[in-house]
């Protein structure tokens, strides 16, 4: 499938502390058996979800709170709205390079399998640069981020070792959770890192990205969301500069325990341009609301800042825990491109999930030509 078909679209005692507070949240019990059809359902919850919740932000993304609840009444936004000229339903470039992260994860698997050559990042910078060749059609231009522009116009592969910029906005971290649909835990973190870095350089715009997609590599496996919030903090304190992610996801955590009203909660947390606040507006609305996706992701939304970004991550993670029955049918039938989602978690679901069910390794790493 190519892209022109969809259409473009360090663990202290503090820490385990709050973590075990949230665990404490969850109902006692041992991780359900995962079987094929349960599985199928979280892979097309991850891509729907994402795809909703960023159709559901996209209208209020440079909104304050105040101006949301002016325009969308006191509750704040509730459902797709047009915006920008596109009609109600459309997603923005989060959704299209979570499509494009995705596209090229099954294009490096099948490499893989064929020519016994692993090297995924390379397949999904050229799915990156094929949604840029999309950018200079009106139609498919959905407020991208600057940053991701100029990063993949100067004609460098960014990664982890050799940064093409410093920037920590949150344009890493939303496209990274299919990432975690392929990848088993561990590598699903490296692999969502550096995704990210081919745009985002500084610490914090990559290492959120690895942490959500470990998230969600753990929660496809049948992990409790506190379970898989708590697994991948191991990944992440073993980077150097991960202690400003680190700090904004414990502050998550503390706020996820608390009474406080979530609006406040969010607000203390950021806005959601930088990719540790982005991720941890994501993990507290999910914590808050883990068996209601659409209450879960409305509040993700529902904030001043980059609402779409909130959106996407949130209704990422939980789709993937919930499934794809958790959103709202009449949403899912209305976001845009809803065929072309289906049939690409589909192919997923096929590609990747016998290797989840039997937790079997991806093909073989190769040199790279």
């Amino acid at each position: 499938m190519s892209l022109q078909e969809l259409a473009f679209g360090v663990m202290n005692e503090s820490y385990s502390c709050l973590i075990t507070t949230i665990l404490a949240m969850e109902a006692e019990g041992e991780d359900y058996m995962m079987d094929g059809r349960l599985l199928k359902e979280r892979y097309r919850g991850c891509l729907f979800g994402l795809a909703v919740g960023d159709a559901l932000g996209a209208p209020v993304e440079f909104l304050s709170l105040q101006e949301i609840k002016r325009t969308y009444g006191s509750a704040g936004i509730e459902k797709f709205e047009p915006w920008s000229g596109f009609p109600a339903g459309s997603y923005t470039d989060d959704t299209q390079l979570s499509l494009a992260t995705a596209i090229g994860c099954i294009r490096a698997w099948t490499r893989g399998m064929k020519r016994g050559i692993w090297h995924p990042a390379s397949l999904v910078y050229t799915a990156y640069m094929e949604w840029l060749d999309t950018q200079s059609v009106p139609q498919q231009y959905r407020a991208p981020g600057s940053t991701c522009l100029d990063a993949l116009r100067s004609g460098k592969i960014g990664t982890i070792a050799e940064r093409v910029n410093y920037s920590k906005g949150c344009g890493g971290v939303m496209r990274t959770a299919p990432a975690g649909l392929v990848f088993s835990p561990g590598e699903a973190f490296k692999q969502g890192a550096g995704f990210a870095a081919i745009t985002h350089g500084h610490t914090s715009g990559f290492l959120p990205a690895g942490f959500l997609s470990e998230m969600i590599s753990h929660l496809i496996r049948g992990k409790k969301l506190a379970q898989a919030v708590e697994l991948s903090f191991l990944p992440l304190q073993e980077y150097e500069g991960s202690h400003e992610t680190i700090s904004c996801l414990n502050t998550a955590l503390r706020l996820a325990g608390s009474n406080r009203p979530v609006e406040q909660c969010i607000e203390e947390i950021g806005e959601g341009w930088a990719g540790e606040e982005a991720l941890a507006i994501a993990v507290y609305c999910a914590l808050k609301f883990d068996s209601d996706w659409l209450r879960g992701t409305l509040a993700a939304v529902n904030h001043s800042g980059d609402s779409d970004s909130t959106g996407t991550i949130t209704g990422a993670i939980l789709g993937t825990l919930l499934g794809f029955q958790a959103i709202p049918g009449q949403m899912v039938a209305q976001v845009e491109n809803a065929s072309c989602i289906d049939n690409l978690a589909l192919q997923m679901w096929e590609m990747f999930g016998p290797g989840v069910l039997s937790e079997q390794e991806g093909p073989p790493a190769g040199e790279e030509p």
